[in-house]
């Protein structure tokens, strides 16, 4: 397994030339991902404003019974 970003690229410039499209591709898309650390911040907001909405009695809680019996409704 290369050591640095120097040896990847190194090996990477080896590979024929649709692989080396390939990989580059897969790298941009991977960068245009959120990192998990800002999944992680985003979902924590909204956890906090779902309950605050509850807490202020915005919001009613649905019983998972409930919303699986509408589910199964909805499906038929």
């Amino acid at each position: 397994m290369p050591e640095s970003a120097a040896d990847l690229a190194k090996l990477a410039k080896a590979l024929p030339r649709a692989e080396q499209e390939r990989l580059v591709d897969e790298l941009l898309e991977s960068l245009n991902e959120p990192a998990a650390s800002e999944l992680d911040a985003a979902w924590s907001a909204e956890i906090e404003r779902r309950l605050a909405a509850y807490d202020r009695g915005e919001v009613q809680a649905i019983s998972a019974e409930e919303v699986f019996a509408k589910a199964r409704a909805l499906a038929k």
